[in-house]
């Protein structure tokens, strides 16, 4: 097994009926699920509602962002309609011909690898910009993806992500640019950037309220919900995003509790040497983080 940790814990001891809760002790649990899985895991975690009660195991390491970049790009699309660029309600044409970010050289995507595959429909014709950017989130459209992205540039996109000190994800291109992924042209992120995002988002911080509370409702009617959400009852709403190609698992989002607490959970995964161990894995930590906050 190859797991790396570095560990931090920004927290103190809470009490609830009595009895102490520490992050050290949730910190400690999620370190033993991590341990049982051959790969190499990074988690970020914190409570909203007091934030002392967070820790981090390798937030800053790099991951391939997988399907979590649609997140960002989901984002400049909210932020450019703000700015007036376009009406989210504005009708664009569903292509499929797209430029590598190596040469300029034109690739296609293909349905057979594409969650998505319902917009394939509708090739030629206009669809609205936020049902691209539904089916980009709730079914993690490749389709829908690449054409946002040839929207807002995904310059822009990396831009708006500074301005929220998420300084390390990087959106260079779009999906199944096969020339770039040969050349390590990667779209790449860190826990720590992600949870930076899911908390913007969760404090209505992003563009605007009402923007953010689009963007939950948008996450929160993720189809793939095999992971964070996987073992939580189903009065706990979850606004996540999921990722994954071979070897890696990820998932990242809001929980939103019964009793109005909000904490943001991402887990991500890389050298999994079996994809339904990493998910499983998502899965516990999540609970374990439920149950942590429940007590």
């Amino acid at each position: 097994m190859y797991l790396y940790i570095i560990l931090m814990i920004i927290g103190s001891n809470i009490e609830r009926d009595g009895v102490v809760q520490r992050p050290q002790d949730l910190e400690q649990e999620v370190t033993q699920i991590i341990e049982s899985v051959d790969g190499i895991f990074a988690v970020a975690f914190r409570d909203l509602s007091n934030t002392e009660n967070s820790f981090f195991i390798n937030e800053k390491e790099s991951f391939h962002a997988a399907s979590t970049m649609k997140t960002p790009v989901m984002i400049e699309v909210f932020r450019q309609a703000e700015e007036g660029n376009f009406s989210l309600s504005d009708s664009i044409v569903v292509k499929n011909k797209f430029k590598s970010i190596v040469d300029g050289s034109t690739y296609q995507m293909n349905i057979d690898r594409d969650g998505g595959d319902r917009l394939y429909e509708f090739l030629g014709k206009q669809v609205p910009i936020i049902n691209l950017v539904d089916d980009m989130i709730t079914v993690s459209g490749n389709l829908a993806t690449n054409i946002l992205i040839d929207l807002v540039d995904a310059k822009n996109v990396n831009a708006t992500m500074r301005k929220l000190d998420a300084m390390d994800i990087q959106v260079l291109r779009g999906v199944e640019d096969m020339k770039a992924f040969e050349q390590g042209l990667n779209n790449t992120t860190t826990a720590y950037d992600l949870l930076l995002i899911y908390e913007n988002i969760a404090r209505r911080n992003i563009v605007s309220a009402e923007a953010c509370a689009e963007m939950i409702s948008i996450l929160s009617r993720q189809e793939y919900r095999n992971k964070i959400p996987a073992k939580l009852p189903d009065d706990v709403q979850v606004a996540h995003k999921t990722g994954s190609i071979t070897g890696v698992q990820h998932d990242a989002g809001i929980v939103f509790l019964p009793d109005g607490r909000v904490y943001v959970l991402v887990v991500l995964s890389r050298n999994l040497s079996s994809a339904q161990d990493g998910i499983n894995a998502i899965a516990d930590i999540s609970r374990a983080v439920y149950d942590w906050m429940m007590k």
